[in-house]
């Protein structure tokens, strides 16, 4: 069962095992949204996401004799780090399946938590890979497979960050925005939030590249993408959960759904202004601000920070997915004449004063009269576009701008 009833005692068994993570108040966003914006920093707790809460919820009710023959379990991220940290702090010897491509830092982290409890195995090129081979080492060896969200105790255990924005606030709040990946998280908080008080409006959001429970949704039934973009690796699901799909069928007013772009730009804002550092699904929650601002204004909101383990080795890419979505940035193969002097003329006729050369790719040809480069511009202004298109027509530079769905550009990104 999952309610409110289950829930409080989730919360209890959680006693000195998690955080209870600060609402912050956010002056910056409230300001700009006219409303009462506060951050619920999942960030905070000790493996830098709420994942504990469901993982160490599901294993504390195991049976003496599950827990002898331990667990299993398939992640890249957080659900790895929240199973690993609740082996040690039960004593209980644990299996967790990774894709072979998982960077390093992930799989340190894991082992890191895992104090010697946990096994690591790489398998597969993605995460269902890794779950089939985990599912079938649970077959085979009789470790108890610990689920990321399709699972009532695991949903009671990520309930328990209702409980605490309740408690929080006495209930006095309008909006919270929680992201979804398999719906875990935002099961558990809307049961609790919405049997308390059912004025509580609960918003789901997804990334454009991962919006499988929004399509559920819209087809009234749990549906599968063929493939997901893992730029929002925390919420990259195919597939919601059986049990987790009807929840948010009852409780959620809306899915919102928000170009990768956009939470890049998010990333960098949290990080540069409150100086937090969010993971780009944890950053989802704030994100959809921008989308819903005339539907929150003059309303308590709270947004669902849900992680913070974000690699350093990601900010180049999520610096130039911000800029490209801010119209700051763009690529373009630009034909040059092979003679002296075409690059200055570029330089002084085309560009203007603020504008930035960030990428120049050319391979002179010599039995060639004219030869492409692949070209990056930064721009100031994001104004300055057309400028730059016209004068590149004016001063007979033949290009082609290079769009987002060409196998090029995912190249250069």
């Amino acid at each position: 069962m999952i309610n409110v009833k289950t829930i409080d005692e989730a919360a209890t068994k959680l006693e000195g095992v998690i955080r209870e993570t600060p609402l912050q108040y956010s002056d910056r966003l409230s300001k700009r949204y006219g409303a009462k914006i506060y951050f619920k920093r999942e960030d905070l707790q000790e493996i830098r996401s709420y994942k504990i809460r469901g993982a160490y919820n599901k294993m504390i009710h195991l049976t003496d004799a599950e827990k002898k023959q331990g667990v299993v379990t398939a992640s890249a991220g957080n659900h790895a780090q929240g199973v690993a940290l609740s082996c040690m702090k039960l004593k209980i010897k644990g299996v967790i399946f990774m894709p072979i491509v998982t960077p390093l830092q992930k799989i340190d982290r894991v082992k890191y938590f895992g104090d010697g409890y946990v096994q690591i195995k790489l398998v597969g090129q993605s995460y269902d890979e890794a779950t089939l081979a985990a599912k079938t080492y649970s077959h085979e060896t009789g470790a108890v497979y610990i689920p990321a969200f399709d699972d009532e105790l695991v949903i009671n255990g990520q309930g328990t960050i209702g409980k605490e924005i309740y408690d929080e606030t006495n209930g006095k709040i309008d909006f919270v925005i929680v992201p979804i990946g398999g719906g875990g998280l935002i099961s558990g908080l809307s049961t609790y939030l919405k049997e308390k008080n059912k004025n509580i409006k609960i918003l789901g959001v997804e990334s454009t590249g991962a919006a499988s429970m929004s399509k559920s949704l819209k087809l009234g039934k749990v549906s599968s993408l063929k493939k997901v973009d893992t730029f929002c690796d925390g919420v990259a699901v195919k597939t919601p959960g059986n049990i987790t799909f009807p929840i948010c069928q009852k409780n959620i007013e809306s899915v919102v759904v928000i170009e990768e772009g956009q939470v890049a730009k998010t990333v960098i804002d949290l990080y540069q202004n409150e100086g937090i550092i969010a993971e780009t699904s944890g950053a989802l929650s704030v994100s959809a601000l921008e989308n819903i601002k005339n539907k929150i204004k003059n309303k308590t909101v709270v947004c669902i920070i849900s992680g913070g383990n974000n690699d350093l080795l990601r900010y180049p890419e999520i610096m130039e997915r911000s800029l490209v979505y801010q119209g700051k940035k763009y690529y373009f193969l630009v034909e040059f004449a092979q003679k002296p002097g075409q690059l200055k003329k570029f330089l002084n006729h085309v560009l203007g004063p603020t504008d930035d050369i960030v990428l120049f790719e050319y391979v002179k040809k010599n039995n060639k009269e004219q030869g492409p480069a692949l070209v990056g511009l930064e721009l100031k202004d994001k104004n300055n576009l057309d400028l730059i298109l016209e004068k590149m027509k004016e001063f007979s530079f033949n290009y082609k701008m290079i769009e987002d769905k060409e196998l090029l550009y995912s190249y250069l990104i």
